[in-house]
């Protein structure tokens, strides 16, 4: 725990950096736009329509949706006006987070001032005042309560939905939720909520402040309200120019995704880059898988770890495997040197494939080893997988190949996936092959017997900046290349997952073993006989 209250205020900061920033557009541009369109019903209806579709989209899907647009919109301001824009962290977060605040906020603006009694607009028209005075001195101080009521709303979402900016590469309290969810350190889940949670109550309560303010007319209510927010404002607006200053700092970004495997390969590139070259490195978390590679293409990202079967059925929509499957990795680096200029530094030494498993007394129980002894029973079974799993050309490969057709099919987070399959609430899983929990668990790996699903050899993908500009990064991350074997992974990732060690740690751990945590007795060891290859 207190681990993860060493890391609170920076998650903090980074969560009112984008929470706060949004709030502060999105009130900009809605309140002006619900006084505008209030008196034009036509625009208010169009208006009004909009705002409603951008809710409509799915937050996550909003955001992601965020970075391969900016990647497009930049290189065309790159090309035009020599502006490059990133296409990843907290532009893209704070564009989707404003998007998300415009429709309470300018829903109650319209409906404020449509609110206020005809007759004492009547009245001011009749003493004289113009449509300007009718607005400022009677509409707008009587709707004032229904506006900040949109206000309060606006903001307990946006707290909430700023948590999923993790994935699009913005620090921000979904840090804690996403990797603690992948790690299993519930702890770190724990802390996230409670701090999201806990600022959305303080943010709510002083804009109530100001609401009950207007509603009672007492100034000195809203000026303690106005003082706090914009303490909270300064301090949000120094950080972040703090943070912009840092960021002009050369530095080496390196992106994980999200889950417990990527975290530990991003922190061990991390240090294998600082400790050799003397680079300062950046590691960028829980990202989407097609954004951490949309990422690197724009480069936005200089480098990550990915899995050779990934870029060959997602990337380059191959759903055949070639009869010799070394081939793809060779088919793999040139096309994407060809097509996108990533340079592929080399294989790691380890796979991590799909994979079917179940729980290995059930698999006992009915004899089943392989995919195709699974066929019979699959029209009677539940299978789980994670989000990516059932929208993948591996599965349906398998399902040509295999004819397999489940009873049910449920997408889930990866880490409950596992969860469900021990706790009997599902029969089969898409696993990972050097996941520790599936030796934790007792789970048992179904042979692909018939080479359905694709090779997918770990591999460092660097992008054209960082071959071009820190050349001695991509040497120093050569000296990794076939040092893990998949034992030796599923041991680190047990040290994860089962003891609850950090990612950091066990990185660091591997690269100087005399600060090793101690070994995971819930992973297997290698018995290969051999061990990984001195790094230097």
């Amino acid at each position: 725990m207190s681990e993860q209250l060493t890391l609170l205020p920076g998650y903090l900061t980074a969560h009112l950096q984008l929470a706060l920033v949004a709030l502060l557009i999105g009130a900009g541009f809605s309140i002006p736009m619900g006084i505008w369109v209030a008196g034009r019903p036509r625009a208010q209806r169009g208006a009004l329509a909009l705002a409603s579709v951008i809710q409509t989209i799915p937050s996550l899907a909003l955001l992601a949706m965020m970075v391969p647009t900016l990647a497009a919109v930049g290189a065309v301001t790159a090309r035009l006006f020599g502006l490059e824009l990133t296409s990843i962290g907290y532009l893209p977060a704070i564009i989707g987070l404003t998007l998300y605040s415009i429709l309470p906020m300018l829903r109650n603006t319209v409906t404020g001032i449509a609110g206020v009694d005809p007759a004492l607009v009547e009245a001011a028209r009749g003493v004289g005042m113009t449509p300007r005075q009718r607005l400022r001195l009677v509409q707008l101080p009587l709707a004032l309560p229904v506006i900040v009521a949109g206000i309060r709303t606006a903001t307990v979402w946006v707290v909430g939905i700023a948590t999923l900016s993790t994935p699009v590469g913005a620090a921000s309290l979904g840090n804690y939720i996403f990797s603690g969810l992948q790690t299993r350190n519930f702890a770190a889940v724990m802390v996230g909520c409670v701090a999201a949670a806990t600022l959305a109550l303080i943010l709510d309560g002083l804009v109530h402040m100001l609401e009950i303010g207007a509603q009672e007319r007492r100034r000195s209510l809203i000026a303690t309200a106005l003082t706090l927010l914009g303490g909270l404002y300064a301090y949000t607006g120094v950080t972040l120019a703090a943070d912009w200053l840092d960021r002009g700092q050369p530095r080496v970004a390196i992106g994980a995704k999200t889950f417990t495997e990527q975290y530990i390969l991003s922190e061990l590139m991390a240090f294998q880059i600082e400790r050799t070259t003397g680079l300062a490195t950046e590691v960028v978390q829980s990202l989407g898988s097609t954004v951490a590679f949309d990422a690197l293409r724009a480069g936005a990202l200089d480098v990550y770890v990915d899995y050779s079967g990934t870029i060959w059925a997602t990337i380059m929509e191959r759903d055949r495997v070639p009869e010799d499957p070394s081939a793809v990795l060779t088919e793999v680096g040139e096309y994407l040197a060809r097509e996108h200029g990533i340079t592929m530094v080399g294989a790691l030494g380890f796979e991590n494939a799909y994979a079917l498993a179940m729980r290995n007394d059930h698999a006992e129980r009915l004899h089943l080893n392989s995919i195709s002894a699974l066929v019979p029973h699959a029209g009677s079974f539940i299978i789980a997988g994670d989000y990516e799993f059932f929208g993948r050309p591996e599965w349906r490969g398998l399902q040509e190949t295999y004819g397999l057709d489940f009873a049910e099919q449920r997408s889930m987070d990866s880490s409950l996936m596992y969860q469900a399959v021990a706790g009997h609430q599902v029969d089969v899983i898409s696993a990972f092959s050097t996941d520790g929990r599936i030796a934790a668990l007792e789970l048992r790996v179904l042979e692909d017997d018939r080479g359905a699903i694709p090779p997918y050899d770990a591999i460092i993908l660097a992008s054209g900046r960082l071959v071009e500009e820190a050349p001695q990064a991509v040497q120093a991350l050569k000296a990794l290349l076939g040092t893990i074997d998949a034992a030796t992974m599923r041991r680190l990732n047990g040290t994860v997952d089962q003891d609850g060690k950090s990612p950091r740690a066990v990185a660091r751990g591997f690269l100087e073993p005399s600060t090793a945590p101690h070994t995971s007795r819930s992973a297997p060891a290698d018995t290969s006989g051999s061990a990984p290859p001195p790094l230097p």
